[in-house]
Parts: structure tokens; C-alpha cells; sequence
């Protein structure tokens, strides 16, 4: 049996990465979801972010130089980070597995 008090959670959680479309961090997540959702805690949203990322939902990204995020993407493709201002951002082209490779 389903605990609907989670799936509410998951689903404000799901919907707070993909309304928020900027790789955010747990804590911007948990600050979007506290928005609609006051009461809840920083523990049940990371908790949820790691089940979403579990179960392929969102995808956790973690990126050189920058917190780990959580994408609504799923597929793969490529960041970049503003050294600047710490954004980070797609990059409009195709995924080269083999490119991976040659970067680790």
C-alpha cells in the first residue's frame, strides 16, 4: 500500500525540479516546495529528491565546481557552468558517449 502523504510530497517535489528548470540544489528545491508546502522538512524533500533520482524521474547531476543538482532532463546530454555567477546551463548538442570517456 501507497502512502499518500509521500506521493503528495514526491509529486510537489517532482513538480518543484521541473517548474524550477534551472538544475537546482536540494536546498533551492526544498525552498520551491516550502513555497506551497510550509510545513514540510528539509529531510522529506531530500529524501524524495533521492527517490525521484532512484527511480529515474529526475536525474542527480553532479557538475565540477558546483553543489550536486537535479535535472528534469533525463536523457543524457551536456552542462556547462558559468564560473562567473555559478549557473549552469545545457548545451545544445548531440551526446557523444565516447566524449565521457576521454574526460575521466
Amino acid at each position: 500500500m501507497t502512502n499518500s502523504r509521500n506521493t503528495i510530497q514526491r509529486q510537489l517535489v517532482l513538480s518543484a525540479v521541473r517548474q524550477l528548470q534551472n538544475h537546482p540544489t536540494a536546498d533551492e528545491v526544498y525552498q520551491e516546495v516550502q513555497k506551497n508546502c510550509p510545513t514540510i522538512s528539509r529531510a522529506t524533500v531530500y529524501r524524495n529528491l533521492k527517490l525521484l533520482a532512484e527511480e529515474g524521474e529526475i536525474r542527480l547531476r553532479n557538475i565540477s565546481g558546483s553543489p550536486e543538482r537535479y535535472d528534469h532532463i533525463c536523457s543524457n546530454h551536456y552542462h556547462l557552468r558559468c564560473e562567473q555567477c555559478g549557473k549552469v546551463m545545457d548545451v545544445e548538442m548531440p551526446y557523444m558517449a565516447f566524449l565521457d570517456e576521454k574526460v575521466r
